[in-house]
């Protein structure tokens, strides 16, 4: 057995060590002395400890070696003022080294006091090029050798780059403190560790007395969960006139796919998704996101996420969101999330929000003066009148590759002003959920599903996690059934359920179809205000194009045919309250069909539209309800 050896490396007021003091409290990174020719050396497997921040022309480490700092500080490397050569020392780990090598230029080891950060049951070893804390900059905790150019003091950073090429480093790190990055560029390569803690993260703000402001900025990472921007346990985070990209990394190979989340490091494919980054997050208790006249994209998985927590607001203003890979979501909603997008334009993969619910709220809508002054109040955000002022009003429009918006849970949605939602597939995409779904036409929004269904229930899809030797892993098939479905004689297909899958759409002209294939005990409910509706709506039978689903498949999720059919456990409550008229383009089978007095259903131009009831010819007549086995065909 071979002992390893270990040494202290005391370098402090020394004058021929080449020590370099950390700057005082004012926060302002200045420039070390020249100390060409000192070097450290590390032999194979020995353990280096290095007792004070040093710089040397070159620094080199022997197969096995570590160089570390004391208890209660962790070690971080720049070269040139890059962040580098600190990988993870074991997948799903948390703990970082300097790996074996040669390193020469402006190399500076920095020792800096521990910032852990502890999530479930991790905790997270935190390095940071700037660590700002209720009294400002706080040098001991900072890594000020990786912060280039611009000016630093304990109020904000103007004009700074941090550029990163190792592991698990952080760019700005703000805990309870009030700070404001002015056109900071941050550009990150290299794998992160995990983004429900912020670890790896270009900036983090964290803590509910912190009020971040992110102007200006360009920020571009590329690596496994190596976000751009997160706010958490609070935070109030702005980020304005700005550019985020995020970048899908390589996954380690030993990597397994899981749900659990301090190991979750890409995206669960039964979302229909993939990737292994998201742009931001948007995390904890109470926290708030903003973004306002703003680029920010993923590669795929998300661009604007909100994970876990409770009393969170999510808002993008006059902004440019998306994916820029095949596969992507642009807003996320859980819990109780409140996420609003208002005067945006979103570019997505697969869905404009992934609603998760169990109670969550998602608004669209335009960005108009009084909207965005009063989630000024709303939100803190501290804008100026003239800055209120200089924002345009515009409308939101949605392009997306797949789907409008996905209900993987319960949650309201909202679309209004000139809102458009431009889809290749269907705008409202409800895997079994309860849902309040409401679409105002009356200031001109419009729904374009490519392939003519604007609402599809089906039943979930998602086969879920497999405990594999006591961890939930993404190791699931979904298989399509290959039985009718039975019937729950306790469940009425005619009634309205607080748990069913509701829309409302007013002032609106609609073309597309609403499909119903739930199997289990779920009705949708339709009610049109002053609309238009031309098309099949029914009770449906959904076949996938393929029988199994694994995660090499996961983009066949959510796409189906239909077969319309008499409803089973899947009712269908159609209401064409005043103004109405539903021009039947096809059979469609209903379970209770009301009229007001002013509505009407009607065939295409030359046909002819025909109710039966229970299978008996019934005249269809303004200002009344039919309810059982409906059948509306058209001739």
């Amino acid at each position: 057995m071979t002992l390893t050896s270990r040494r202290s490396f005391l370098i402090a007021g020394s004058a021929t060590a080449a020590a370099v003091l950390v700057p005082a409290a004012s926060g302002t990174a200045t420039a070390a002395p020249e100390t060409s020719g000192r070097t450290i050396s590390v032999a194979a497997g020995e353990t280096y400890e290095l007792a004070a921040t040093t710089q040397v022309s070159r620094l080199t480490i022997g197969e096995g070696g570590r160089i570390v700092a004391p208890d209660g500080y962790d070690i971080s490397l720049t070269v040139d003022g890059v962040e580098t050569g600190q990988l993870l020392t074991a997948t799903g780990g948390t703990a970082t080294l300097v790996q074996a090598g040669t390193y020469r230029g402006d190399v500076v080891l920095t020792v800096a006091g521990s910032n852990d950060v502890t999530y479930e049951t991790l905790t997270f070893p935190f390095r940071q090029a700037l660590y700002v804390g209720p009294s400002g900059v706080d040098s001991a905790k900072s890594v000020l050798s990786a912060v280039r150019g611009g000016k630093v003091t304990d109020a904000a950073a103007r004009n700074i780059s941090i550029t990163s090429t190792g592991e698990c480093f952080n760019g700005v790190y703000v805990e309870s403190g009030s700070y404001t990055l002015q056109s900071p560029v941050i550009s990150f390569t290299g794998n992160g560790r995990s983004d429900f803690a912020g670890y790896g993260a270009a900036v983090v703000g964290d803590g509910s007395a912190t009020k971040l402001v992110v102007d200006g900025a360009r920020i571009s990472t590329k690596g496994v969960v190596r976000t751009t921007v997160i706010a958490d346990n609070g935070a109030n985070v702005l980020v304005k006139d700005s550019f985020l990209r995020a970048r899908n990394g390589v996954l380690p190979a030993d990597y397994q796919a899981t749900v659990e989340t301090p190991y979750m490091e890409s995206v669960p494919w039964m979302l229909g998704l993939d990737g292994n980054v998201r742009a931001t997050n948007l995390i904890g208790r109470n926290s708030i996101a903003t973004y306002l006249n703003s680029t920010v994209f993923s590669e795929t998985w998300g661009a604007l996420s909100v994970e876990g927590g409770s009393g969170l607001k999510l808002t993008a203003i006059n902004s440019h969101v998306g994916n820029t890979g095949d596969y992507g979501y642009g807003t996320y909603a859980i819990g109780d999330a409140t996420v609003r997008v208002l005067g945006s334009r979103f570019d997505v993969g697969s869905y404009a929000t992934i609603i998760a619910g169990p109670a969550a709220v998602v608004h669209y809508g335009d960005s108009t003066r009084d909207a965005v002054a009063a989630l000024n109040t709303e939100l803190g955000l501290g804008l100026s009148n003239a800055e209120l002022k200089s924002i345009p009003e515009r409308s939101t429009v949605v392009n997306s590759g797949h789907f409008g918006y996905m209900f993987f849970g319960a949650g309201q949605l909202t679309l209004d002003g000139g809102t458009v939602v431009n889809s290749e597939r269907a705008t409202f995409l409800n895997k079994g959920q309860q849902t309040a779904i409401t679409v105002d036409g009356s200031k001109g929004a419009r729904l374009n599903p490519r392939d003519g269904v604007i609402l599809q229930m089906i039943e979930l899809d998602d086969p879920g996690p497999v405990n594999v030797d006591g961890k939930m892993m993404n190791v699931g098939v979904y298989t399509e059934p290959t039985t009718d479905p039975v019937k729950d004689a306790s469940f009425d297909v005619t009634a309205v359920h607080t748990t069913d899958g509701a829309a409302t759409f007013s002032s609106i002209k609609l073309k597309g179809d609403f499909y119903n294939g739930v199997r289990s005990g779920r009705n949708m409910v339709l009610t049109f205000e002053d609309a238009g509706v031309e098309g099949v709506i029914s009770a449906t039978r959904t076949r996938h194009r393929v029988s199994s689903i694994d995660a090499s498949t996961f983009y066949e999720l959510g796409i189906v045919t239909n077969t319309a059919q008499t409803a089973v456990n899947n009712g269908v409550v159609v209401r064409l309250n005043g103004g109405s008229t539903w021009t039947v383009t096809g059979t469609s089978y209903l379970t209770s069909l009301t009229l007001a007095a002013d509505a009407s259903v009607t065939a295409p131009r030359g046909g002819t539209v025909k109710l039966t009831v229970d299978g008996t010819e019934t005249a269809i007549t303004a200002g009344t309800t039919y309810t059982g086995a409906l059948a509306l065909t058209v001739a």
